[in-house]
């Protein structure tokens, strides 16, 4: 069975800035029972410095590119999500959302400044399926074609596995996949190449090993000062496992 037939299987099975806390360690984020958790991604490639509020209250300053906060606690209820230009009052957008108890969400707040704006996700906050892992893929790389994504077990070669998604394009959200847990190396390509020896990749991550249960949101991103376009990733931790160590 192929690795894409494990991903659709999977998924059958399973239908910094200021004020950010930080995690201790590897622990696993895990959403409180009495309260919501919310963290802040900062994705859009040529916005000045952030200040977003939720209503009144801050709970991020000065968020710049690539940014991603740790979840903070807040209560409950329905918020106005609010960036605005670093240090001033200037508002660059905004979102309404409800947040509910026990829960997690990233607010990604994305696109080129002209056209800024905010999608407000709810985070996977248990472990994936026993196993597994899931990784959930995010486009916000706004100069970037079409791209196939594929998961490269540590010694095989591209030429060998099969997409796990094909055609990501800007604002996709793939949502979880799950994948059998081992080591991976990330590597997209432009979609419909078909891999062959010389294949120049878009993007080729470092090989990483995932724990059992883990859960990730991988968002795609510009490149900054560069002579051509690029993609590089940043990526987003939604449930660690309490067992996993450092």
């Amino acid at each position: 069975m192929s690795l894409l037939d494990l991903v659709r299987k999977g998924a059958a099975l399973a239908a910094t800035g200021a004020l950010a806390v930080a995690l201790a360690g590897c622990q696993g984020i895990v959403a409180s029972q009495t309260g919501s958790q919310v963290r802040i991604i900062d994705a859009s490639p040529d916005a000045p410095g952030l200040d977003v509020y939720q209503n009144n209250a801050a709970i991020a300053y000065n968020l710049g590119f690539g940014t991603v906060t740790s979840y903070v606690s807040i209560d409950p209820g329905t918020y106005t999500t609010t960036a605005t230009q670093a240090g001033t009052k200037q508002v660059l957008t905004t979102s309404k959302a409800t947040f509910v108890t026990g829960a997690q969400y990233t607010v990604l707040i994305g696109n080129a400044a002209a056209n800024l704006q905010q999608l407000i996700l709810k985070d996977q906050s248990q472990a994936a399926p026993s196993g597994q892992i899931g990784l959930r893929f995010i486009d916000q790389a706004t100069r970037i074609s079409a791209q196939d994504i594929y998961l490269v077990p540590a010694g095989q070669k591209l030429t060998a596995v099969t997409p796990i998604y094909t055609n990501i394009t800007f604002g996709i959200n793939t949502g979880y996949l799950n994948i059998p847990t081992g080591t991976y190396t990330l590597v997209m390509v432009p979609t419909g190449t078909v891999p062959a020896s010389d294949t120049i990749a878009t993007y080729t991550g470092a090989q990483v090993t995932y724990t059992g249960g883990s859960v990730t949101t991988i968002i795609m991103i510009d490149q900054q000062i560069v002579t051509t376009p690029g993609l590089q990733v940043i990526t987003a931790p939604d449930y660690v496992s309490p067992t996993a160590t450092s």
